[in-house]
């Protein structure tokens, strides 16, 4: 039976003020571990009285303890166009995110709420398009998308699910509000460093892990399995999965490994699977085994060089083909990224309302789309106030920061919006919440973000918490790791806290 925290101890009203806290002022943002006036917040005290008993050659010690084991792991990640070498160790932070129970209830039931209308808008799109015939969203918005996929159209996707796992981007703003910032419903990436971080920690403070009573997050690979399983043809009593990567030199291979030895299936590249008589079949020692699921972590274009990009030599010819006939499942399903796209995004509360008959739980962050006159004119005449995205890109790519980029940067972008503005949204710049983060010898406020992952197979399943993500940088509101960015364990409680 799940541990049941008490009301908070009196540490909670008391000013944090000594040791490594001593020379962060929490002002001017919200702040997740302390009140404007210093003070430890409720769900925070139990964690903030076992770590004031650290001197700094301990909490050194710890440190370094963990950099060596993430070291040894290999728990690294990948750059593109990296001079210096590409393979990084992922920086961590050892002082958690924590979130008290009620909260993180609210947080489920929006992903939710979100993830269920995302595979009903992607269900209707391929199929019979209500929501584009009605006018709620514009068509030429979904058919312009770079991602949708017109030869899917009426083809129909084991159990319906389009999205089997989904990574949404959360922030909060400066009164302490969450709001999506995106969804990642192609190949979302990070839950590895979730578990590897969960498990760091726990080896770290054991003590205060116990005391404050955590909700686990290891599981995440078991309920994973599940998902994939589910979606195996009709008939298959245990079907073969695999984890299709495009290999050792993908930013997130740590993360395909891992997840693979997790779930104890194989992990294959392209080559190591052929097709015949619209079969997939992996090669072994033993001779060729069927496969059933395949759950893909490359994007559309490269998996079938007989139907969509023909100089890959990442994918499977023919896969497409034993797709259609029925013989294999992927996920997430082809498709799915133009649920990505930032401008459909734009249209996410409008889908919760048209398909569930609800108003969003999570709000979305307020957004305007270049490819409307006004808001074409509102973005290109504020390019100094606001955060400019390409419609396709991630990692922090493709983006302006307008109040911290330059005057030239600010015309190069404006000319690229004016260029083609179905490309670009622009949204105001949101004042990130901030944690407590080491740096230099002492702490000091980091903006981060979150990121929980979805599974959708027989039914939702969110494992408590996700991957708190920090901008390293002092000031910087970009936490992806490519750009500088780290991350923390986050800590969901049980209730009642």
């Amino acid at each position: 039976m799940p541990p049941v925290i008490d009301s908070p101890s009196p540490a909670a009203d008391t000013p944090v003020s000594e040791g490594f806290f001593k020379p962060y002022d929490p002002a001017g943002f919200f702040d997740e571990v302390l009140t404007s006036e210093g003070r430890a917040r409720p769900h925070y005290a139990r964690f903030l009285a076992q770590f004031s008993k650290l001197n700094q050659a301990k909490f050194d010690a710890k440190r370094r303890a963990v950099d060596l084991s993430f070291l040894r792991q290999g728990i690294t990640f990948n750059v593109y166009g990296d001079s210096q070498g590409a393979e990084r160790i992922f920086p961590f932070d050892l002082m958690p995110r924590i979130i008290p129970s009620r909260e993180w209830e609210r947080v489920e039931a929006g992903l939710v709420q979100r993830i269920t209308a995302l595979n009903l808008f992607l269900h209707d799109i391929y199929h019979e398009q209500h929501i584009l015939r009605d006018g709620t969203i514009p068509a030429d918005y979904v058919f312009s998308a770079k991602h949708f996929r017109r030869e899917f159209a009426n083809f129909n996707v084991p159990r319906d699910i389009y999205i089997h796992i989904c990574g949404t981007d959360l922030i909060r703003d400066d009164k302490g509000n969450y709001l999506v910032l995106e969804d990642n419903g192609r190949c979302p990436s990070g839950v590895s460093y979730v578990l590897e971080n969960r498990r760091a920690i726990k080896r770290t403070f054991p003590e205060s892990f116990e005391e404050c009573g955590v909700r686990p997050v290891e599981h995440y690979p078991a309920e994973l399995l599940k998902v994939l399983q589910h979606i195996a043809a009709p008939g298959v009593a245990e079907p073969t999965v695999v984890l299709l990567t495009p290999g050792a030199y993908n930013s997130a291979y740590f993360e395909h490994t891992y997840l693979a030895r997790q779930m104890g299936i194989e992990i294959v590249e392209g080559r190591d699977l052929l097709v015949r008589d619209q079969r997939v079949w992996m090669r072994t020692t033993k001779g060729l085994h069927p496969v059933d699921v395949i759950y893909r972590r490359i994007d559309d274009d490269f998996l079938d060089p007989t139907v969509f990009r023909k100089d890959s030599a990442l994918g499977v010819p023919g896969l497409i083909n034993a797709l259609r006939a029925g013989h294999v499942s992927l996920a997430n399903s082809i498709g799915t990224g133009v649920a990505d796209d930032k401008v459909m995004y734009y249209f996410v509360p409008r889908m919760i309302k048209y398909y569930l008959d609800q108003d969003p739980i999570l709000p979305n962050v307020p957004t305007f789309l270049a490819n409307e006159e006004a808001d074409r004119k509102h973005i290109l005449a504020n390019l100094d106030k606001l955060v400019v995205k390409s419609a396709n890109e991630a990692g922090g790519y493709g983006m302006l920061m307008g109040p911290s980029a330059t005057k030239a940067e600010r015309e190069e972008f404006g000319r690229k919006v004016a260029a083609d503005p179905r490309n670009f949204v622009a949204q105001p710049v949101v004042s990130l919440s901030r944690h407590p983060t080491y740096y230099e010898g002492g702490f000091s406020g980091r903006h981060i973000d979150l990121r929980p992952f979805v599974l959708y197979g027989e039914k939702p399943v969110i494992i408590p918490g996700g991957l708190t993500r920090v901008a390293l940088r002092p000031g910087s509101l970009v936490v992806n790791s490519s750009q500088g960015g780290g991350s923390k364990d986050t800590w969901v409680l049980y209730g009642n806290d």
